[in-house]
């Protein structure tokens, strides 16, 4: 009767909780894979925004900071010297001598005018020629007239800086200082839980021959005692009960084995991915060194390609405009790029404002509102902007021979690539 009941027992119910107990790991497994991918690809984008964000503090603080001490440079309260001399001094000693500017590598455009918001005093380290030996009262005269005096200064923290190298350099640092502690400490909490899996594992091997082992030999008493024994049978019903438990945890424990492997086999994963990484990142510096010296070399050609075409390509109107230019504003060397620039205005009516600018600039230079220093320039270069018609641009320096030099004329859409032909202006070119 006890042999008839075992047989009896649904094999149907342990298959499906075997199916089930296989859902439900496969499904733990797959999720814990997303998440540490998921935390990975998080970690990066936090890397990438607070270097951005840190970046961008610090230029908020330069401007606070290097605005303050333009400030103070603009105050002058000793008028033994020109006020524009003393203002340049100041200004060169406060901000243009800053640490932040010489070892960090951060720029900074400063403009200084005067109590009329129109006369400049001070454009990124230049002031208006003072005549030498003035009087204590034409001295005096300069104060009246231009103090007090309101500074301008805008710093920006380029990315190939020594500020913005050092941030990047901390927040990548800690970056895969976090990834590596991560990777540690799932490798650490995985090796425990599959010991402590195949600790369950022996433990329910063993008890489960130990309970194979009794069954075996109740069944050998059982059957030399009369059927009618109900103690036995329920001691074996009890047996058997047991092992099938026992086997059902053993397929669980055998199930979470297999889980913890694949979870040690990804925590692999991550570390081959990280050296990947850091791979990546030497080669990509690497190709980022050859690209500029290709550049630098295309720049070069391109430059002796410039110098070798010489005057033949232009046209009979860019010559026209060039002697009429020349006649009539003797003070100014003007270059034929600016010219075919010009000529490249298609717009009669610019053409006439540009000009108007041009006459100012010949005529009137103390009175001519200079927009700006460009900056991102090399340091050779010392080029100032002149606006015209709203949008228009007229880039110039101090000339050769001339009281200035124009170099190129432009509108807000070919600032590009007029700042890539002044780029390109060597010592020789502006000697």
């Amino acid at each position: 009767m006890i042999a008839r009941h075992m047989a009896e027992t649904p094999q149907s119910d342990k298959d499906a909780a075997t199916v089930g107990q296989s859902i439900w790991t496969a499904s733990r497994s797959a999720g814990g894979r997303i998440l540490s991918f998921s935390l990975v690809y998080v970690a990066i984008f936090a890397f990438i925004v607070m270097y951005i964000m840190t970046v961008r503090a610090v230029e908020n603080v330069l401007d606070t900071h290097l605005q303050e001490a333009a400030d103070q440079a603009v105050t002058i309260a000793q008028l033994d010297a020109p006020v524009a001399t003393q203002i340049r001094d100041r200004m060169n000693e406060a901000v243009e001598a800053s640490p932040w500017i010489t070892w960090g590598g951060a720029q900074a455009t400063s403009l200084v005018l005067g109590n009329d918001g129109l006369t400049w005093l001070y454009v990124q380290g230049q002031a208006p020629p003072q005549p030498e030996g003035l009087d204590p009262t034409d001295v005096l005269r300069q104060a009246v007239d231009l103090l007090p005096a309101t500074a301008v200064v805008t710093a920006t923290v380029p990315h190939n800086s020594l500020i913005a190298n050092g941030i990047l350099i901390s927040y990548a640092a800690f970056l895969l200082w976090g990834l590596y502690a991560y990777n540690r400490t799932n490798n650490r909490r995985h090796q425990r839980a599959m010991e402590d899996a195949l600790r369950q594992r022996k433990d329910a091997a063993d008890r489960a021959q130990q309970i194979q082992s009794e069954l075996t030999s109740t069944r050998q008493r059982l059957s030399a005692v009369e059927p009618s024994d109900q103690a036995s049978s329920l001691e074996i019903r009890e047996l058997e009960t047991e092992r099938q438990s026992l086997q059902k945890k053993l397929a669980q424990l055998a199930t979470r084995e297999e889980e913890l492997r694949g979870q040690a086999d990804q925590a692999v994963g991550l570390s081959q991915e990280v050296r990947a990484l850091e791979d990546l990142l030497e080669e990509a510096a690497g190709d980022l060194s050859s690209k500029d010296e290709e550049i630098r070399s295309l720049e070069q050609n391109l430059r002796k390609a410039t110098k070798a075409a010489g005057p033949k390509g232009r046209s009979r109107g860019s010559e026209a405009l060039a002697r009429r230019l020349k006649t009539l504003y003797p003070s100014l060397e003007i270059d034929p790029h600016a010219v075919d620039d010009m000529v490249a205005l298609r717009d009669e009516t610019k053409q006439l404002k540009a000009e108007e600018q041009l006459k100012r600039l010949c005529e009137e230079a103390d009175n001519v509102s200079v927009r700006r220093k460009v900056g991102g320039l090399p340091e050779h270069l010392t080029i100032f902007e002149l606006g015209f018609a709203g949008k228009g641009r007229i880039y110039y320096c101090r000339g050769k021979q001339s009281r200035f030099r124009i170099l190129a004329i432009g509108a807000k859409n070919t600032q590009d690539s007029d700042m890539e032909y002044l780029r390109r202006l060597s010592r020789e070119d502006m000697a």
